[in-house]
């Protein structure tokens, strides 16, 4: 069955098809929570927050083929109310590294240094750079989620990739 139609079911009332189409994108809420939070934890706790607020509002949702953007969304809001509320700041640790998808081939202290300036950035600059790079969405699905301009996505996305070549840069000098 397509997504549509089990998306269409579950705004009928259906759980059984509200639990398939979750199914499908659990991974992927996981990886993008625990991208903003660096916590296996409280990451699990986004995702829950973010399955539960998607389940009570399933039938706000005009377009069922929108249905993964509208559920990213809702994800980012929580990971976003949850950084604010309650104000950590989360080391980058090996293990976060190891939990990150990259080549093979990438030095694991320069992924380092890549994670924590990207960590560094303020909230708007990092949402574009995980969206862009992790979710691989384009400019226009990024713009489309965010409900914000594409030329806005393009320019965080530009001074987003500056922020990190200068402070990648001034990390790969002082060693």
């Amino acid at each position: 069955m397509s997504i549509i139609k089990t998306v269409k079911k579950a705004q009928k009332g259906d759980d059984q098809a509200f639990l398939e189409v979750i199914n499908t994108e659990n991974t992927k809420l996981y990886r993008i929570a625990y991208l903003y939070v660096k916590n296996e934890s409280d990451a699990l706790d986004i995702v829950q927050e973010t399955v539960y607020k998607a389940y009570i509002s399933i039938n706000t949702l005009k377009q069922p083929s929108y249905f993964h953007t509208w559920l990213t969304r809702i994800l980012i809001n929580t990971a976003m109310d949850f950084l604010r509320k309650n104000n950590k700041v989360f080391p980058i640790d090996q293990h976060s590294l190891e939990r990150m998808e990259s080549p093979k081939s990438v030095n694991p202290e320069d992924k380092l240094v890549l994670l924590q300036a990207i960590e560094s950035l303020e909230e708007k600059y990092k949402t574009v750079i995980i969206l862009r790079y992790y979710k691989d969405l384009t400019v226009k699905q990024i713009a489309g989620l965010l409900e914000c301009p594409e030329g806005t996505v393009k320019t965080n996305l530009h001074r987003a990739i500056n922020k990190l070549k200068i402070e990648y840069k001034e990390d790969c000098f002082n060693e």
